[in-house]
Protein backbone atom coordinates (compact mmCIF):
# COMPACT_ATOMS: atom_id res chain seq x y z
CA UNK A 1 0.00 0.00 0.00
CA UNK A 2 1.40 3.21 -0.88
CA UNK A 3 2.58 5.51 1.45
CA UNK A 4 0.15 8.85 2.68
CA UNK A 5 3.73 10.87 1.68
CA UNK A 6 3.32 9.28 -2.25
CA UNK A 7 -0.08 10.03 -2.87
CA UNK A 8 0.33 13.46 -1.75
CA UNK A 9 2.99 14.06 -4.01
CA UNK A 10 1.39 11.83 -6.43
CA UNK A 11 -1.68 14.02 -6.15
CA UNK A 12 0.51 17.18 -6.40
CA UNK A 13 2.02 16.19 -9.59
CA UNK A 14 -1.51 15.29 -11.22
CA UNK A 15 -2.85 18.96 -10.05
CA UNK A 16 0.37 20.62 -11.37
CA UNK A 17 -0.21 18.95 -14.76
CA UNK A 18 -4.00 19.64 -14.79
CA UNK A 19 -3.25 23.42 -13.67
CA UNK A 20 -1.31 23.91 -16.93
CA UNK A 21 -3.47 22.70 -19.52
CA UNK A 22 -5.63 25.90 -19.76
CA UNK A 23 -1.60 27.67 -20.18
CA UNK A 24 -1.14 25.08 -23.12
CA UNK A 25 -4.73 26.03 -24.68
CA UNK A 26 -4.40 29.53 -23.97
CA UNK A 27 -0.87 29.42 -26.07
CA UNK A 28 -2.78 27.70 -28.80
CA UNK A 29 -6.26 29.97 -29.25
CA UNK A 30 -3.43 32.93 -29.25
CA UNK A 31 -1.38 30.95 -31.87
CA UNK A 32 -4.47 30.24 -34.06
CA UNK A 33 -5.67 34.03 -34.05
CA UNK A 34 -2.03 35.38 -34.88
CA UNK A 35 -2.29 33.01 -37.81
CA UNK A 36 -5.38 34.10 -38.48
CA UNK A 37 -4.76 37.70 -38.28
CA UNK A 38 -1.63 37.38 -40.58
CA UNK A 39 -3.76 36.30 -43.48
CA UNK A 40 -4.52 40.05 -43.37
CA UNK A 41 -1.05 41.75 -43.41
CA UNK A 42 -0.38 41.46 -47.00
CA UNK A 43 -2.97 45.05 -47.76
CA UNK A 44 -3.73 45.73 -43.77
CA UNK A 45 -0.11 45.45 -42.41
CA UNK A 46 2.11 43.86 -40.10
CA UNK A 47 -0.09 43.44 -36.82
CA UNK A 48 -2.53 45.72 -38.64
CA UNK A 49 -0.61 48.51 -38.69
CA UNK A 50 -1.01 49.94 -42.42
CA UNK A 51 1.70 51.69 -43.73
CA UNK A 52 0.23 55.83 -43.31
CA UNK A 53 0.14 56.44 -46.73
CA UNK A 54 -1.65 53.50 -47.65
CA UNK A 55 -5.34 53.97 -48.73
CA UNK A 56 -6.18 50.78 -46.69
CA UNK A 57 -7.33 50.87 -43.38
CA UNK A 58 -5.39 50.21 -40.56
CA UNK A 59 -6.85 47.87 -37.86
CA UNK A 60 -4.88 47.79 -35.22
CA UNK A 61 -6.72 49.20 -32.09
CA UNK A 62 -10.33 49.61 -33.66
CA UNK A 63 -13.00 48.06 -31.77
CA UNK A 64 -13.56 44.57 -31.74
CA UNK A 65 -17.30 44.71 -32.47
CA UNK A 66 -16.97 47.15 -35.27
CA UNK A 67 -13.97 45.18 -37.28
CA UNK A 68 -16.46 42.07 -36.48
CA UNK A 69 -19.69 43.72 -37.86
CA UNK A 70 -17.66 44.86 -41.01
CA UNK A 71 -16.39 41.41 -41.80
CA UNK A 72 -19.72 40.00 -41.51
CA UNK A 73 -20.75 42.81 -44.25
CA UNK A 74 -18.03 41.92 -46.43
CA UNK A 75 -18.71 38.14 -45.98
CA UNK A 76 -22.54 38.77 -46.34
CA UNK A 77 -22.42 41.08 -49.54
CA UNK A 78 -23.76 43.98 -47.34
CA UNK A 79 -21.02 45.75 -48.13
CA UNK A 80 -19.11 46.52 -51.66
CA UNK A 81 -15.44 45.53 -52.30
CA UNK A 82 -13.30 44.95 -54.56
CA UNK A 83 -11.44 42.37 -52.82
CA UNK A 84 -12.47 42.03 -48.84
CA UNK A 85 -15.99 40.60 -50.25
CA UNK A 86 -14.48 37.77 -51.49
CA UNK A 87 -11.75 37.40 -48.68
CA UNK A 88 -14.10 37.69 -45.96
CA UNK A 89 -16.55 34.44 -47.53
CA UNK A 90 -13.69 32.37 -46.05
CA UNK A 91 -14.11 33.13 -43.10
CA UNK A 92 -16.76 31.75 -39.82
CA UNK A 93 -18.33 33.51 -37.32
CA UNK A 94 -15.77 32.14 -35.27
CA UNK A 95 -13.23 33.19 -36.87
CA UNK A 96 -14.28 36.90 -37.65
CA UNK A 97 -14.41 36.96 -33.68
CA UNK A 98 -11.37 35.70 -33.53
CA UNK A 99 -9.58 37.64 -36.18
CA UNK A 100 -11.35 41.01 -34.47
CA UNK A 101 -10.28 40.54 -30.86
CA UNK A 102 -7.11 39.93 -32.28
CA UNK A 103 -6.42 43.65 -33.93
CA UNK A 104 -8.71 45.19 -31.34
CA UNK A 105 -5.62 44.06 -28.80
CA UNK A 106 -3.00 45.70 -30.66
CA UNK A 107 -2.02 49.21 -30.33
CA UNK A 108 -2.77 51.57 -32.96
Amino acid sequence: MPSPRSLTAALALVAAALAGQPAWAQDARALNARALAATCANCHGTDGRAHPDSAVASLAGMPRTYLAAQMRDFRDGKRSATVMHQLAKGYTDEQIETIAAYFAAQSK
